[in-house]
């Protein structure tokens, strides 16, 4: 393993590959010891505390003194951060959001029923309640993150979206306005996340919480899992780019820069099969950091987290690829399609030179909350089924019982449970 400027660089045909690559499938590293203990202590305080602990959290962490009223964000805000904003920027924003809305009506299908001869096996879908939606701050404003976790909640007909955030920027506001967002609080990390799941005299408790933060947010999700429902743990964004002689380089290089440009952990990565393909994206990443604006930070990103992989071929590519089950995973190879048959874990897949994450990130349609850290394993992207409660629904007549009753009492009483067995018999023999 060596230096190739600002990148790592691994080749499969390397004695030391294996060993090397361990560090990109740990790429989600420890939680620190300390994090986690200052996480339960706040969790602990809001939890018994309240408000009080609460605005005096909001006060230390997000450097604003408030109070119970004042920690709402008022209608008059919102209309106004709405009616402010660049009318092309309220334009772009109601396109993306429809386009959301468009593709997300389409999960929305029944759940499956089987009905035969007095029997009746089925899942109906309800809506959670009352959800709470986690906006990050800080670094920048993510007016997209509110349309990608309200209208899939919005579509799923939830009753109240909470949204927390401890930037309530203009771009925001107007977002969560386009979004159906009527409820806002101004706070952030692990105390906000306390509040939604413990709810507070201000505050009402959520069933649900969705959207990424820092390491304090995550950290609080998941030392809460089981007290309220929650998404998927998120981590440091990624992107890995498989790409064969088909690619283009400036392509790949402009999007490696706009994953490290979100912060200095994200993770740009990229498998290729080609030397010289290889070679002209690192020219091109040297070219294209000089004109942008977040250029230390996507030095830094590719410095501490950025790799590049020489693959034998584009089937060991994607054998790579499904163990390091990227966040986003862009195939710039000559035959997309077929590549993508042998894809297996990633959070969401972009086919082919025109697909890049950032399209994806905006207006695609599917949500750009994706999990990472190799999480896409066994996590799904953010989508309407988030934001629903499935019941079984069982019916059987007396003789549709009959014809499973036995099996039912031997299985009863195989596992030492006679009057499961009982509850059946009762029903068979009664001429009720």
């Amino acid at each position: 393993m060596h230096n190739s400027k600002k990148m790592k660089v691994l080749r499969t045909a390397a004695s030391s590959f294996e060993e090397d690559f361990k560090h990109v499938l740990l790429r989600r590293g420890e939680v620190n010891a300390g994090v986690e203990n200052s996480v339960k202590d706040i969790l602990h305080a809001v939890k018994e505390q309240g408000d009080h602990a609460l605005l005096r959290y909001i006060e230390k962490y997000d450097q604003v003194k408030l109070d119970s009223t004042s920690i709402v964000v008022s209608t008059e805000e919102i209309e106004t951060a709405h009616r402010n904003l660049d009318p092309r920027e309220i334009s772009a924003l109601q396109l993306a959001a429809l386009r959301m809305e468009q593709f997300h009506q389409k999960q929305m299908n029944q759940m499956p029923v089987r009905e035969k001869e007095g029997e009746l096996a089925a899942e109906v879908i309800r809506p959670l309640k009352r959800v709470g939606v986690y906006i990050p701050g800080g670094k920048a404003a993510y007016p997209s993150s509110v349309l990608m976790s309200a209208i899939p909640a919005s579509v799923a007909r939830v009753k109240e979206i909470v949204m927390v955030s401890p930037t309530v920027s203009s771009s925001v506001l107007a977002a969560a306005k386009i979004a159906g967002v009527r409820c806002i609080y101004r706070m952030g990390g692990a105390h906000a996340i306390a509040a939604l799941a413990y709810g507070t005299e201000s505050i009402s408790r959520v069933d649900k919480i969705v959207g990424p933060g820092n390491v304090y947010v995550e950290t609080a999700k998941r030392l809460l899992y089981g007290e309220v429902g929650l998404d998927i743990v998120a981590g440091p964004s990624e992107v890995l780019i498989i790409a064969d002689e088909s690619g283009v380089p400036s392509f790949a290089a402009s999007d490696l820069l706009a994953q490290a440009e979100h912060d200095e952990d994200a993770c740009p990565m990229l498998i290729t099969s080609s030397e010289d393909f290889l070679k002209a994206v690192c020219k091109e990443i040297i070219s294209q950091l000089k004109n942008l604006n977040r250029r230390e930070i996507a030095e830094r990103s590719l410095e501490k987290r950025g790799v590049m992989i020489v693959a034998d071929d584009i089937n060991k590519a994607t054998e790579l690829a499904n163990r390091i089950a990227p966040e986003h995973l862009e195939l710039m190879v000559s035959e997309p399609q077929e590549v993508l048959k042998n894809i297996s874990c990633a959070g969401a897949v972009f086919l082919g030179n025109y697909s890049p994450v950032a399209v994806g990130d905006y207006m695609a349609g599917p949500s750009h909350i994706l999990p990472t850290g190799g999480t896409a394993r066994f996590f799904s992207p953010l989508g309407v089924e988030d934001f629903i409660k499935r019941m079984s629904v069982i019916s059987f007549s007396k003789e549709a019982l009959l014809k499973v009753g036995n099996e039912v009492k031997i299985l009863a009483l195989l596992e030492g449970l006679d009057a499961h067995a009982i509850a059946v018999e009762k029903r068979i023999k009664t001429s009720v």
